[in-house]
């Protein structure tokens, strides 16, 4: 079993600014905290976007100089509160394709990890243009028969919170076409956007999320226009992935509540 960490949503701003009364750089360093102590082992940590709250370059700064502390590799991808050329600017190490999209992939263990853009400058909602989904295609075709994990920040399909659904990916055609011959050696599809817990199924492919390290949206499957915030505990999970399947523990880091045995 190899074990990497997924984390979502980490909303930095401005050092010293809160948001939503919460110091979002300290949330992040709460959960790098735990990492470094409890997994240490873990091949990576991955960040399902949404990474600064205005994309501005100080947030990211910030998020740089916290992600300093983590002990074992991060790897990034964008969500629709980032700013993609100020991310560029800001991690300049972090592969890009054609068009600037912030698409790469990379290798752990047996396990192929595909991370995808589907950040669209000015929208909230999210966008896999014909280019993302030609790379993606020709990325899924170049690996053979490994298995692979995809990580996007918007889900491509409705999850039942309405307000959430409408800023989801839209027009999911390209994404579909694209990993549609690859089904069966797609593992597992890691994604972040709703700022909640969540897991089941898409096309047959297992998908997962979590909370996010700052604030969360509530579960409401009957509020439509205003997305309803919450201060729910902050996650992030701890994914075991074999050839044979994976399993993703959930992990309310900042959760004090005393230990005992049973």
């Amino acid at each position: 079993m190899f074990k990497h960490i997924h984390l979502t949503d980490t909303h930095l701003v401005e050092a010293g600014r809160a948001l939503y009364g919460i110091d979002p750089a300290w949330r992040l360093r709460q959960a790098i905290d735990s990492i470094n102590r409890e997994h240490p082992d873990a091949g990576f940590a991955i960040i399902t976007g949404d990474l600064a709250h205005w994309g501005e370059p100080a947030a990211y700064q910030a998020l740089r100089e916290e992600l300093a502390a983590l002990t074992i590799p991060v790897r990034l991808l964008i969500g629709n509160h980032d700013d993609r050329s100020h991310f560029v600017n800001a991690f300049p190490e972090v592969p890009t394709i054609e068009g600037g999209y912030v698409q790469y992939a990379f290798n752990d263990g047996a396990m192929r990890h595909v991370v995808l853009d589907s950040n669209e400058p000015g929208v909230s909602w999210g966008v896999f243009c014909e280019t993302r989904a030609r790379w993606l295609a020709d990325e899924l075709a170049a690996s053979g028969s490994q298995p692979v994990n995809l990580y996007i920040h918007h889900p491509p399909f409705p999850v039942g919170i309405g307000a959430m659904d409408r800023i989801s990916l839209r027009e999911p055609g390209p994404l579909r076409e694209a990993i549609t011959p690859h089904l069966r050696r797609i593992r597992h599809l890691f994604f972040g956007h709703l700022h909640r817990p969540m897991a089941g199924s898409w096309l047959g492919v297992p998908f997962s999320t979590v909370r996010g390290t700052n604030h969360q949206v509530a579960l409401s499957l009957t509020q439509t226009e205003r997305v309803p915030g919450s201060l729910e505990p902050p996650q992030y999970a701890v994914v075991l992935a074999g050839l044979e399947g994976s399993v993703v523990h959930l992990h309310d880091f900042a959760d004090a509540s005393p230990r005992f045995p049973l």
